[in-house]
């Protein structure tokens, strides 16, 4: 929870209290959820609707369309999504698979972008949500491009086991790491969600040694190769790179 002894804190708190499966939230749950008072809860989510940051409903509230505007503000993520839909794009015809986009950040992934058509696999990533690193493609290609200090905290801390094929055991991911810097992709199989399959590859900074993106395809188990899409999705993630790299100022 966020620092309750500001009004700052108490109102981040409020906003993150929403999950990524809450359309609105009563004002009791808000409550449950942060610890505040009821009187805090309800004086500043009525400070959060005047700002366009929550919205109240007969039922509650919900987020508000300000968070997202200010969300397309940032600058380092909107420049990269508006360089990488084309590619992201132009992946997708050629896959016709469900294609993310995702950065770091601790030791998650942030989905930048997810595009997909009627018939992709039923991921529960979305733009905007999180993973952990080490149980996606995307995270684990992150995470192999990551500073050693950063890859020894995640292998050093508890790895949660999401499914039964999730990979906790530290020498085994990191032996996964090691092959993905080796062949430029990292692969998921089942280990975030029962049923899903993914290759990832990762977007290069111009030193060639950090990765400032990730890009991946997911498909179902039974119909889908992602071994069969690998060259796909590396050269998708290296024409971003070289594109990012020519925009640098």
């Amino acid at each position: 929870m966020e620092d309750s002894d500001t009004v700052l804190g108490k109102a981040l708190g409020i906003l993150r209290a929403f999950g990524p499966a809450d359309s609105v939230l009563p004002l009791a749950e808000l409550v449950r959820r942060t610890g505040l008072a009821k009187g805090s809860v309800h004086r500043i989510a009525g400070d959060l609707v005047r700002h366009r940051l929550l919205d109240k409903t007969e039922h509650g509230y919900r987020l508000s369309g300000g968070l997202f505007e200010l969300g397309m503000r940032a600058a380092a993520e909107r420049t990269l999504l508006e360089v990488a839909m084309p590619f992201l794009q132009d992946l997708y015809e050629r896959t016709h698979e469900t294609v993310h986009l995702g950065v770091r950040e601790g030791h998650e992934v942030v989905y930048v972008a997810k595009i997909g058509g009627h018939r992709q696999a039923k991921a529960p990533s979305r733009a905007g949500g999180r993973m952990p690193l080490h149980c996606t493609a995307i995270g684990k290609v992150l995470l192999a491009y990551a500073g050693e200090d950063e890859r020894t905290a995640v292998l050093s801390a508890p790895l949660e086991r999401r499914t039964p094929h999730t990979v906790i055991a530290p020498g085994l991911l990191r032996g996964q790491l090691v092959r993905a810097v080796e062949t430029g992709v990292a692969y998921e199989r089942e280990e975030s969600t029962p049923g899903l399959l993914c290759v990832a590859a990762p977007v290069l900074a111009p030193d060639g040694l950090t990765a400032v993106a990730a890009v991946s395809v997911t498909g179902p188990v039974g119909r889908f190769r992602p071994e069969s899409h690998a060259n796909a999705v590396r050269a998708a993630a290296t024409a971003l790179g070289a594109t990012l790299a020519r925009r640098r100022p």
